[in-house]
């Protein structure tokens, strides 16, 4: 097979909404991010925005480029029903389970406006014990109790797995995907992506913890209560907004062209 050399596609600013572009903007940074913190997967995972001004159509990565080749130009553009809306002059398509997890998530949840889901060691390690995330952190607690799982019954190609994936979910934000991975919704882009951040430290801590042969100190039912309540919603800033700004300049440093 030859080598497609570096890639060459057309520009997109201008081309559409101003609301469009911000949504590829902050999603192809995600991409970025996810490359450079080690939360990719080559080609095998996916991260989603819906696009804000049009709410049947998201935007989703071609099924075959990395995630550290992502820009803003490059994404899928498709509706709930599989529609094929723009893709970008290249000789990749989208990918059944990609389409399948998040038009479910966008059909079920209007507030949802961005999905990030993961095969990272720690999260596929945690989905597969029993127990499921622990409070033994305190990062740990921001989630505990409010995370949905879901069983593995299959890749998720099927059609059918919509209905039962948004019912594992339900109104919750936060979702451990039994022998599988991650997956996290939210509002906006950022939101997302600090939520699966923190919920993957939160994996790797318990595994580390568990891996080193000595016994655990859990804290108190009372304490992991009071903690939870402090994350709560509302009880607390929206995670994400303040850290973007911060996330965008570590990417802009190591290469803009996400940008393009």
């Amino acid at each position: 097979m030859t080598s497609m050399g570096p890639l060459r596609i057309a520009p997109l600013h201008g081309l559409v909404s101003e609301a469009e572009w911000q949504a590829r903007l902050d999603l192809a940074a995600c991409y970025r991010l996810c490359e450079h913190y080690g939360m990719s997967d080559m080609i095998y995972t996916h991260i989603t925005a819906r696009v804000p001004d049009s709410a049947d159509h998201f935007l989703i990565n071609p099924n075959g480029l990395f995630f550290g080749e992502m820009t803003a130009s490059s994404l899928l553009k498709v509706s709930l029903d599989g529609e094929i809306l723009y893709r970008p002059d290249l000789p990749y398509g989208l990918h059944p389970a990609g389409f399948t997890i998040h038009s479910a998530l966008y059909r079920a949840r209007p507030d949802v406006m961005a999905a990030m889901h993961t095969h990272t060691i720690a999260g596929m390690a945690v989905s597969a014990m029993k127990c499921g995330l622990l409070p033994l952190t305190q990062t740990a607690t921001r989630f505990y109790g409010r995370i949905a799982y879901h069983d593995f019954r299959g890749p998720e190609r099927d059609p059918s797995e919509r209905e039962a994936l948004a019912g594992s979910l339900g109104s919750l934000n936060y979702c451990i995907l039994r022998n599988h991975g991650l997956l996290t919704v939210g509002a906006s882009m950022p939101e997302a992506f600090i939520a699966m951040w923190g919920l993957e430290r939160a994996c790797q801590a318990q595994l580390q913890a568990m891996a080193c042969n000595t016994e655990l100190e859990m804290p108190s039912p009372e304490v992991v209560a009071k903690s939870c309540a402090m994350y709560a919603p509302g009880a607390s800033r929206t995670y994400g907004p303040l850290e973007w700004q911060g996330l965008m300049r570590r990417i802009d440093a190591i290469d803009p062209s996400w940008r393009e």
